[in-house]
C-alpha cells in the first residue's frame, strides 16, 4: 500500500445554525467519525443563509445538517431552496423543533428529519445512513 493509498478523503459535513449552542450539539453528536465504516468528519459551521448557499454553489458537501429555527432563514425554506436549484444536492438531515413538524420537513425535501430534544445517537445515526447512501455504500 503507498501514501496515497492510505490517506482517506475525509466527508465534508455543514452544519447551519444562527445558534451557535445548537451547531455546538450538531459537533458533539456527529463527533470525527459517525461509523466505523465511513471516513473521518470534516465539520464546517455555518451561520448565515448566504454562507451557506456560496459553500452548497462550490460544491464538495457531502452532508448538510440544517436547523429549522434558524433566523432569519429557517433550516426547511433553505431545504427546499438547495434542493431545488443545486444539481446533485447533497443529502440534508433537518432539524426540527417538534415531531408535528415532520409533515413540514417532508415539503422541504429533506432526506432525514431529527426533532428535538436532539438525541446523539439518533442524529449520528441518521447522518451515517445518509453519508453511506452518498459514498456509495448502500442505497436508498
Amino acid at each position: 500500500m503507498n501514501a496515497v493509498d492510505a490517506v482517506e478523503t475525509r466527508l465534508k459535513v455543514v452544519v447551519y445554525s444562527d445558534n451557535h449552542q445548537t451547531r455546538a450539539i450538531v459537533k458533539r453528536a456527529l463527533g470525527r467519525r459517525v461509523a466505523t465504516d465511513l471516513s473521518e468528519l470534516d465539520l464546517v459551521e455555518v451561520a448565515t443563509e448566504p454562507a451557506l448557499i456560496a459553500l452548497a454553489d462550490k460544491g464538495g458537501i457531502d452532508l448538510l445538517v440544517l436547523d429549522g429555527e434558524a433566523a432569519p432563514a429557517g433550516g426547511l425554506g433553505v431545504c427546499r431552496q438547495l434542493k431545488d436549484e443545486i444539481f446533485n444536492c447533497p443529502p440534508v438531515l433537518v432539524l426540527i423543533a417538534r415531531s408535528q413538524d415532520a409533515w413540514l420537513a417532508h415539503w422541504s425535501k429533506a432526506d432525514a428529519v431529527v426533532a428535538a430534544p436532539y438525541d446523539p445517537f439518533e442524529m449520528a445515526l441518521a447522518a451515517a445512513e445518509l453519508l453511506r447512501v452518498r459514498v456509495g455504500l448502500t442505497t436508498a
